[in-house]
């Protein structure tokens, strides 16, 4: 016997048959994102930048003495077909590509001839959770200025940028040489090699980056350090 029910959003189930009055399993899925500073937020819709980490949680409930299967689709905007689905009580997923994704669960819950489904006819038109990625965004400096004041000290991508998803950039003095390397664009150069102060004047950085929308990134200029050199002892570049 296949039991329907009637399910208005994500939060509640509104159902006819006796079996709800018993303790017929029910679903709450929920969203959540892990801010850069460890805080934790619940969402329904999110609009912002790639690379973004989404835990979905399906918070059954009722389920003792029920077989439980999951079934969370992932598509996007506009299209038919769905790019992942996975088929775990809880999952989480990585969004790296710019546009909007929409995200739903179905479960089908069975014990002996009873079934209880929670599935697309049930959702109707609702779309549980959109995540929606913005188009990408980079740019770098042209100069820097690393002498302690808490001001420009560091080089690094220009506040703005978003949703890029691989990242490169190494900085080489006049000569060829490489000072430094990393691969975050919230990171960068604070003027130092081997820890010690570089002279003033030009440098050079090379970075390759793509976007969550595919955009790729290309990124050759000079770079001028604006601070007075301090002789110190140790190794350092011309």
């Amino acid at each position: 016997m296949i039991y329907k029910y009637k399910i208005l959003v994500v939060f509640f189930c509104f159902c006819f048959n006796f079996i709800c009055a018993q303790t017929a399993p029910s679903i709450n899925p929920e969203a959540i994102i892990v801010k850069d500073n460890g805080e934790r937020e619940h969402i329904e819709s999110y609009q912002g930048s790639a690379p973004l980490t989404v835990e979905f949680k399906a918070n059954s409930s009722q389920t003792l003495g029920w077989d439980a299967h999951y079934k969370w689709i992932f598509s996007e905007e506009g299209s038919n077909s769905p790019y992942l689905i996975r088929y775990e009580e809880n999952t989480g997923y990585t969004f790296t590509k710019s546009g909007t994704h929409n995200v739903i669960l179905y479960a089908t819950f069975t014990k002996n001839n009873d079934t209880i489904a929670y599935a697309k006819e049930y959702w109707g038109n609702n779309v549980p959770f959109k995540i929606s990625i913005s188009t990408s965004k980079l740019e770098m400096p042209n100069a820097f200025s690393p002498n302690g004041d808490g001001i420009n000290d560091i080089y690094k991508a220009k506040e703005g940028y978003r949703s890029i998803v691989s990242f490169r950039a190494i900085i080489f003095n006049r000569f060829g040489q490489k000072v430094f390397e990393w691969s975050d664009p919230s990171q960068g150069w604070d003027g130092k090699y081997r820890g010690k102060d570089v002279k003033a004047g030009v440098y050079f950085v090379l970075v390759e980056a793509q976007g969550a929308d595919g955009y790729k990134y290309k990124i050759k200029k000079d770079i001028n350090l604006l601070r007075e050199y301090t002789e110190t002892s140790g190794p350092t570049l011309p």
